[in-house]
């Protein structure tokens, strides 16, 4: 009978491997290997390409510069997979928006124009200046009938909640011609806050823009939703109002758009937007 020791004998299933059998390492072809193409994702220089950003070759440059970050790390490598229905990516800070289905469009609301998509005493609305731009669309919060100036409306109705919501604080920019002149201290009176009926309020920031002829420019920045808002703090404050625009919202701006023109955001316009309420 052989009682010789078989040194390369193959353990039983329930054996286990020898301690002192070192295992081959892993070849990198088979490490986190998906099952389909989809769970890789798409090449980032492809995503960015198309997204508008520049060519592929550029979106390579800027890898190798530093310049842009996935889900909140700067990307280092080269040929980095991205999935771009979840991933947050940005180039030099600003969230780039990748999806198609979605957009948002900024107005320059003229006065008289009601902030609806519909109005049963066929009145001028909101839905009758966008049409049928993009299925699904609606505004984000209101402007007044009189007051003018930017106005978002959007098909990303996570977006709109976000931004109409007080809890995120989205600043909006607004220039009022007021009578009068404006006393040194507002500025202070009203970054320190004021009474209203239905509570307080406090701006973010105010200054005067110009002075003429008995009236006054200011520009008052405030996250305050509350209806007529702007209008009921400078009347109590003694400064009616007689004009009253938004020229932005958040990072978004009004700028030179012509009364009754509409714009599609940029990617990074809406990028922007959502990394300022945490999309």
């Amino acid at each position: 009978m052989d009682t010789a020791r078989h040194d390369d004998a193959t353990p039983g299933p329930d054996e286990g491997w020898p301690e002192e059998i070192e295992l081959a390492p892993l070849h990198p072809a088979d490490r986190d290997r998906p099952d389909d193409a989809a769970r890789e994702g798409e090449r980032l220089q492809k995503v960015l390409a198309r997204a508008g950003v520049g060519s592929r070759r550029v979106v390579e440059n800027m890898v190798d510069q530093g310049r842009i970050s996935v889900n909140g790390r700067t990307v280092t490598v080269q040929g980095m997979r991205v999935d771009p229905e979840r991933d947050r990516i940005a180039v030099d800070g600003v969230r780039i928006e990748l999806r198609d289905d979605r957009v948002t469009y900024a107005l320059n609301k003229p006065a008289g124009v009601i902030t609806a998509m519909s109005d049963d005493r066929n009145r001028p609305t909101v839905g009758d200046m966008v049409g049928d731009l993009a299925p699904g669309l609606v505004h984000v919060g209101r402007l007044d009938q009189d007051t003018e100036g930017l106005l978002l409306v959007t098909n990303d109705g996570e977006l709109a909640h976000r931004l109409a919501h007080p809890s995120y604080e989205v600043r909006k920019t607004y220039l009022a011609q007021v009578s009068g002149s404006v006393p040194r201290d507002m500025a202070r009176r009203l970054r320190a806050g004021v009474g209203l009926e239905d509570g307080p309020v406090k701006v973010d920031s105010f200054k005067v823009v110009d002075t003429h002829a008995g009236q006054s420019v200011v520009e008052v920045v405030l996250h305050e939703g509350r209806k007529h808002i702007v209008r009921r703090l400078l009347a109590h404050v003694g400064l009616p109002v007689s004009r009253l625009t938004r020229t932005a919202i958040g990072p978004v701006k009004l700028e030179r758009m012509r009364s009754g023109s509409i714009r599609r955001l940029t990617r990074a316009e809406v990028g922007a937007l959502k990394e300022a309420v945490g999309l």
